[in-house]
């Protein structure tokens, strides 16, 4: 290991009740040299543990080993509580961007009807949105079973109408009665999080657009109906009690 490496990188302390992944530092150090390293990174040399304790002590730093394995054990200058804080932070800024992949199912029949496909479709479109992966199985009954081709030529489908989200991972096989296809993410989360405020804003634009064209929508059914039914006192007609009014007039002179 060289001789600026890691503190987190350094070596695990074998005792009776386990191990310790923390790297020794000054008094706990029991070596007779040590090859020392400044905060800059700079090489000391090949110094006594008593010689670097002392320097640590002057510099108000703490001696830390970095490099166990190495001879002579190879240790850094460097504010120790300042380190295992940044460290702390890094970990937990990890652990907050770290997204794991869910792997979704998809069940299709082989003689499924266009509905039901276009829901299932559209789980899979969601599931793909959120940056997971989507299992695409067909179960064969009785003697669908010998009729594979079929079933490859659903998947295929399903895989173009998924294909502006997802790509396929692993093609279509038969295990049994079931034929499964795995389609990934185009996009995963984390990439989806990274991006996320264009895609926020994005959203925003389009459900305004789609928002206004509902509104003019409905704005044009409105004045369609009033156009139909019109409520003037000149085109309303008065109303009879004789159903002979209301016969055609070529039914009228019969």
């Amino acid at each position: 290991m060289c001789p600026d490496a890691d503190p987190s990188q350094s070596h695990r302390i074998e005792s009776g009740a386990g191990q310790i992944s923390e790297p020794r530092i000054n008094n706990r150090i029991r070596v007779p040299e040590v090859r020392l390293v400044g905060p800059q990174g700079e090489q000391v040399g090949i110094v006594r543990i008593e010689d670097a304790l002392r320097l640590a002590g002057e510099a108000d730093l703490d001696l830390v080993e970095v490099a166990p394995q190495a001879k002579p054990p190879v240790c850094k200058l460097m504010d120790f509580g300042k380190w295992k804080y940044e460290a702390a932070v890094k970990a937990r800024e990890s652990r907050k961007n770290q997204s794991t992949t869910t792997l979704k199912e998809v069940r299709f029949r082989l003689k499924i009807d266009d509905h039901d496909y276009n829901t299932k479709v559209g789980h899979a479109r969601r599931f793909l949105e959120a940056g997971d992966k989507v299992k695409a199985m067909i179960q064969f009954r009785g003697r669908e079973q010998q009729r594979p081709e079929m079933g490859v030529r659903l998947l295929q489908r399903f895989s173009e109408d998924v294909e502006d989200l997802g790509q396929v991972e692993s093609a279509p096989r038969q295990d049994g009665r079931h034929m499964v296809m795995v389609v990934g993410p185009l996009r995963t989360k984390a990439q989806q999080a990274k991006s996320g405020g264009s895609d926020v804003v994005a959203d925003n634009e389009e459900n305004k657009a789609r928002a206004k064209a509902k509104n003019e929508r409905r704005a044009r059914k409105t004045q369609q109906r009033q156009e139909r039914v019109s409520t003037d006192e000149k085109d309303v007609k008065p109303l009879s009690n004789s159903m002979a009014d209301y016969l055609p007039d070529e039914l009228k002179n019969l």
